[in-house]
């Protein structure tokens, strides 16, 4: 499981013209699955998600989860972060997981998110989509499980 991170101010999603879902400060997940991924990764990487300290304190530290901060999550599925570019021009994505898997594991993700108290927004799996946001920091971290 691979997810970049994104410390946000605004931030929507869009598909069709359509906002599908848009916080106002949080986090902006981009979270891509590869075929090797189990409930312990999902479970591992929404505990990380969740308590990771990206949030100034007074002293401008960054020691604040966005549990303690406050703050929503806008979760994007995004199967590009295992693109392959080693070879030739065009990426290969033989390390994604399939749909079905990924989108099941996607939708546990969220949900564990949900269970540790945080608003989680959407886009919508496998749709074309438009997003939008403020970086906050600018605040970038990739995770890996």
């Amino acid at each position: 499981m691979k997810i970049v991170l994104q410390r946000s101010g605004k931030a929507s999603v869009e598909v069709d013209g359509n906002v599908t879902g848009a916080i106002e400060k949080g986090y902006v997940l981009l979270v891509g699955l590869t075929h090797t991924d189990t409930e312990e990764d999902i479970t591992y990487m929404a505990r990380k998600v969740s308590n990771l300290r990206l949030w100034e304190d007074t002293e401008g530290k960054l020691n604040h989860s966005i549990i303690e901060n406050g703050g929503a999550i806008l979760s994007v599925s995004q199967f590009t972060l295992y693109a392959d570019t080693k070879k030739g021009r065009r990426p290969s994505f033989i390390e994604a997981a399939r749909p079905d898997q990924a989108k099941e594991l996607w939708l546990s993700f969220n949900n564990k998110l949900r269970a540790e108290g945080l608003l989680i927004e959407t886009g919508v799996f496998g749709a074309m989509m438009d997003v939008k946001l403020i970086n906050d920091g600018p605040v970038t971290i990739i995770l890996e499980s």
